[in-house]
């Protein structure tokens, strides 16, 4: 494995994931050809997708002749943990002109040396509350937590079937991808063997 703290052994696209806490970087040679380093600058800004401001960007410097986009552990430890869009923003330096030449996505991930971290998905969390209460042995918060304004204590048991097994395509559908980013078949495909 190469030294990743290393500037040339950087990846040439963008992280899909990252842990908080970690020095990240990545560089881009595939954009000096059309944008000059000498006359324009980029930066990749990303948004919290669940909304509110939670917002930060990455600039690009010159290395070596290309861009190169780095995050400072101490910088990403202070990012909220979760799922972000992103774009790259091309500026060119004579009139501060600003194109966007790139959308995506990347996501946050807890860092399991914090104390009290949980790093399980939302989904993972909603099936252990919901299957708790179906066993009738819900832990204190359970009671006053709520899916869509109800209160998990006051539904059905219908309700809480149905909705566990919501959770559990959401689930599944996160393992998939998860396996598909990390270049494993999806484990979805069914074999089937005739004799």
């Amino acid at each position: 494995m190469a030294n990743l703290f290393d500037p040339t052994n950087a990846p040439e696209t963008e992280p899909l994931k990252f842990v908080l806490g970690d020095f990240v970087q990545w560089k881009r040679t595939d954009l000096v050809t059309d944008y000059p380093l000498a006359t324009y600058s980029a930066q990749y800004v990303s948004r919290l997708s669940s909304g509110g401001n939670t917002e930060f960007a990455v600039v690009g410097t010159e290395t070596g002749g290309t861009y190169l986009f780095t995050i400072p552990s101490a910088t990403s430890a202070d990012f909220v943990a979760g799922d972000y869009h992103w774009q790259l923003e091309i500026v060119r330096t004579s009139d501060s002109s600003r194109i966007v030449v790139q959308r995506g996505d990347w996501s946050i991930i807890v860092d399991l040396d914090v104390n009290g971290s949980d790093p399980r998905s939302h989904a993972q969390i909603m099936i252990g509350k919901i299957e708790s209460i179906l066993q009738g042995k819900a832990d204190s918060d359970v009671g006053s937590y709520s899916i869509a304004g109800r209160s998990l204590t006051k539904m059905s048991f219908a309700e809480l079937m149905e909705a566990r097994d919501k959770y559990k395509a959401e689930f599944t559908q996160e393992l998939i991808k998860s396996r598909l980013e990390a270049g494993k078949p999806s484990g979805s495909t069914v074999k089937v063997r005739f004799a």
